[in-house]
């Protein structure tokens, strides 16, 4: 069993997890658009592909994956999700699977519009939301909301764009701000003008993280909590596992109710007795470190699962309390060691 990470960046501590969990049956490999990306000094075997929207990328990544003997295929990014999960049944027919959403799963997790109303159907709290400066306008009017409030894209990821604001001017300014640089961040190109920004309420309390686990099939499983103690960059920099009822309540009915593959990271704030959540993202997230480092062997479940075998004993207990922290590290670049495949 061959894995293979695609959009790898930094994520150099996925290659221990999947490595460990191999246990020495199979080598794990990394592939990035970039010679300089952190991860691919250190996998088993890595290559320099071409950006995931360059033509041919696809048939490139087969191949890559039929001549390097890759069971399993995750990809670390966003962007790449919805191209991989069209191409998902190409693969599989070769013997080569994508652990991947369905594409409607994708859609909705990249479009926080339909986060939002998917959380509201299933019945869980969610921040209210706006898909107009308009209707933001007449909530606050109405009471519905009051400020500090959010202005984010609408198909935002890594925390781009984000602008808290506490007033109307602000609102405004921050909406208009918003509408004049989305081009450049790159999100939300194909929405038509005015609809590539979302203005929601910030919510108060304490923010959790949860890996909702399903199996190959969409079949729930589990959910591990963290507690964030910090945040760098748009993702947890700090964090503590934890046992709550009431949020494994939350990422049970996520998991059912989406039917998602593999691991579902999840932003979600505590305020009293409720529970808001804020994001779903349909990957490895940068909060599984957390859950990993306490005993939690997410990759150790899917490969058992690929092979047709029960997941290794105490891959779903991870212990409770365990409280770990992120730090820069530098790895030295060797691109002798690279190969491309267009």
């Amino acid at each position: 069993m061959n894995i293979m990470l695609t959009s790898a960046g930094r994520r150099n501590y996925l290659l221990k997890y999947f490595r460990d969990s191999l246990g020495g049956n199979g080598r794990v490999l990394a592939a990035d658009c970039s010679d300089y990306a952190a991860a691919l000094q250190e996998a088993d075997g890595a290559f320099v592909v071409p950006p995931v929207n360059a033509p041919g990328y696809v048939e490139g990544l087969l191949e890559l994956c039929l001549a390097q003997r890759v069971g399993l295929l995750f990809s670390l990014n966003d962007h790449e999700l919805a191209v991989l999960a069209a191409a998902r049944e190409r693969f599989s027919a070769q013997g080569v699977q994508i652990v991947v959403s369905r594409p409607g799963v994708i859609s909705l997790a990249a479009d926080k519009l339909m986060t939002a109303e998917f959380l509201k159907e299933v019945g869980l709290g969610t921040p209210v939301t706006y898909a107009s400066l308009e209707e933001a306008l007449r909530g606050l009017e109405d009471g519905e909301v009051v400020f500090p409030l959010v202005v984010k894209p609408r198909w935002g990821t890594a925390s781009l764009g984000i602008e808290v604001v506490d007033d109307l001017e602000q609102l405004r300014l921050a909406w208009r701000y918003g509408q004049l640089r989305l081009p450049k961040l790159g999100l939300g190109s194909g929405a038509s003008e005015g609809e590539g920004l979302i203005i929601q309420e910030r919510l108060p309390g304490q923010e959790y993280g949860l890996d909702i686990i399903n199996d190959l099939n969409g079949r729930y499983r589990t959910t591990f909590i963290k507690r964030k103690l910090a945040m760098r960059g748009g993702e947890t920099d700090k964090a503590v596992t934890a046992t709550r009822p009431d949020l494994l309540e939350v990422g049970r009915r996520i998991g059912k109710a989406l039917g998602h593959v593999g691991n579902l990271d999840c932003d979600v704030f505590v305020h009293g007795k409720e529970c808001f959540v804020l994001e779903l993202n349909p990957r490895f997230g940068g909060g599984y470190p957390f859950s990993a480092e306490a005993g939690a062997d997410v990759p150790g479940a899917l490969i058992a699962w690929a092979e047709g075998r029960e997941p290794p004993v105490g891959w779903n207990a991870p212990r409770e309390g365990v409280a770990s922290a992120k730090c820069d590290r530098l790895v030295r670049i060797m691109p002798q060691h690279l190969a491309g495949f267009l």
